[in-house]
């Protein structure tokens, strides 16, 4: 906001005592204030150069304290909490005339999505994996009919549903974006795919349009237009609009969602939409710090039907919650109770055990890491049977605390004992510290290395002749920079296993017998290997996955 005028001023700088006023202060005493000091620090008065770069500086602190302490808005929120409130993204959409509890609240809901985009960057893109599972052989066997069957004595676990979906956001300007998505599906056998683009411009602090294109295998052509408008300060519209282009001719379809605030944690919906599955559904939404709770009704067709969920917030460190939902319609009545527990910093394991009739028994395994989704639905069995019922209750909860007192929790522990480890030590004496540590676990892997080549040499398989990790200098106008880079060919010959390497996405500073020679620089790992008598060579990146051998790595003889 006006934070990013001039010079910016120390986090600890008070805007009040730079003016020499009261916080009671009137507007007037405001402006005299700031008058007086600006004829008092204005630049144009001073001639010494190093007068004049100190007047400037003065004069912009001067000019930024007025510009937050005169808006009524920027100085409630400035005497709640300081500089560090007024540099949080999206007050400018905020609702003027609020009061200091209402602003409070707006402010914690911006520093948590501003949290939230700054984690989305880092693990770009997001995604969700779904892994559905038929484990009804557990419980719907008939063992008499598979007496005389090799191997009938063990249920059958079948993996029969994937889905894969994958989505990156690029900015390409303040006010456009473009979105790449795609997603692949089977069940049983069969299944497909397709891909989407989508342009999105911010039209106004009021609203945004969007532009979607799409194809499938399964489907042919999708156009799509969505617009999102805000009505009132407490109402919006969302409309979208689509054309799906198949064998059998133009599907239109029209999606349209009122929504208003009802009171601060309240929301109401309405929605209509027409097409393949035309209905009508009407919401509410209520969310506070403590309770979830939703009540929904919907006609349509084919599915008609009402819902009630209710989830409760523990105020622990662990963010659990536990919910409940009853949903009932022509399709029958299906019953889901969970539980879900933050088990890292950006993890969130969750499990959600869903009644039904005709339904049946499922568990429902759901992990978000940053944002990644993965979905583990497991389909119990078609009945309703009272020990799918207990085992899919009390299983998940036995293996969690299992997992929790055993793994997770030391891990925490470990973890948190090296953060507080490094804080400690200097950049210098850490990289000092795994120098020594990857010298030593060369030392110690000469013995298991001389093995490895004597068995690979026996097979004409992999041997890694040299490697280098570090930065690599080949263009001719970086020749003045210096190489910096460390030989690994012991650490790496040691990872060679039946004839192969394979190096996954993460930086190799953290491999075996390898650290960071140049930190905050550009790495990469070059690696000069022979595999049935001929030579190879390849480069790879700090994070880039690496699989050796490959025919693509081959240098020709004539080279």
């Amino acid at each position: 906001m006006a934070a990013a005028l001039g010079e910016e001023a120390p986090d600890n700088e008070d805007y009040y005592a730079l003016l020499n006023v009261r916080r009671e202060a009137s507007q007037e005493e405001l402006k005299a204030a700031y008058r007086r000091l600006c004829m008092l620090y204005h630049p144009d008065k001073h001639r010494d150069p190093e007068l004049k770069l100190q007047a400037e500086r003065l004069f912009n602190l001067v000019h930024q304290a007025y510009e937050v302490l005169s808006d009524p808005q920027t100085r409630a929120i400035y005497d709640i909490y300081g500089r560090r409130g007024l540099e949080m993204e999206g007050w400018e959409v905020v609702e003027r005339k609020r009061t200091p509890a209402e602003i409070r609240e707006e402010f914690e809901r911006l520093q948590r999505e501003r949290e939230e985009r700054r984690l989305q960057q880092r693990t770009n893109p997001k995604g969700t994996i779904s892994v559905g599972i038929d484990a009804t052989d557990l419980f719907d066997r008939y063992d008499e009919e598979y007496e005389d069957v090799q191997g009938s004595s063990f249920p059958q676990i079948e993996i029969n549903k994937m889905h894969i979906s994958q989505s990156i956001e690029a900015p390409l300007t303040s006010t456009d974006t473009a979105i790449l998505s795609g997603n692949l599906s089977t069940q049983n056998g069969n299944g497909g795919g397709s891909i989407n683009l989508a342009f999105r411009r911010v039209t106004s602090a009021k609203g945004w349009g969007e532009l979607e294109f799409g194809a499938g295998d399964l489907q042919g052509p999708l156009f799509g237009l969505k617009i999102f408008r805000n009505l009132t300060p407490r109402c919006f519209i969302t409309t979208n609009c689509a054309l799906q282009f198949s064998s059998r001719g133009i599907r239109p379809g029209l999606t349209t969602v009122l929504a208003r605030n009802l009171d601060k944690n309240t929301m109401g919906y309405l929605q209509w939409r027409w097409g393949i599955q035309s209905a009508m559904n009407t919401s509410v939404v209520r969310d506070t710090k403590t309770s979830h709770f939703t009540v929904a009704l919907q006609l349509g067709i084919p599915h008609s039907f009402m819902m009630v969920s209710y989830q409760h917030k523990f105020q622990d460190e662990d963010q659990t919650r536990i919910k409940g939902s009853l949903k009932a319609g022509f399709f029958g009545t299906i019953v889901e109770y969970g539980a879900e527990r933050k088990i890292s910093r950006h993890s969130i394991l969750g499990a959600t055990v869903s009644v039904g009739v005709p339904q049946g028994v499922s568990l429902k395994i759901k992990l978000n890491r940053a944002s990644q989704t993965y979905f583990f639905p497991v389909h119990l069995t078609d009945q309703l049977l009272p020990s799918a019922v207990f085992y899919a209750t009390v299983g998940p909860l036995v293996i969690y605390f299992a997992m929790h007192r055993l793994i997770i929790k030391p891990y925490l522990r470990a973890q948190k004992e090296r953060e507080l480890e490094k804080q400690r030590e200097s950049t210098a004496s850490d990289i000092l510290q795994k120098k020594q540590e990857a010298e030593a676990a060369v030392r110690l892997m000469q013995e298991s290395v001389r093995r490895i080549i004597e068995a690979e040499e026996a097979r004409m398989g992999l041997i890694v002749v040299n490697a280098w990790y570090g930065k690599f200098v080949n263009d001719n106008s970086r020749k003045n920079e210096k190489v910096k880079v460390i030989d690994v060919t012991v650490p790496l010959q040691c990872l060679v296993k039946d004839s192969k390497l394979i190096l996954t996405e993460a930086s190799k500073a953290g491999l075996p017998g390898f650290y960071d020679p140049c930190v905050g620089e550009e790495k990469s790992l070059k690696v000069l290997y022979q595999f049935r008598g001929v030579l190879h060579q390849v480069m790879s990146a700090d994070n880039e996955a690496l699989r050796i051998p490959k025919q693509s790595h081959r240098i020709d003889a004539d080279g």
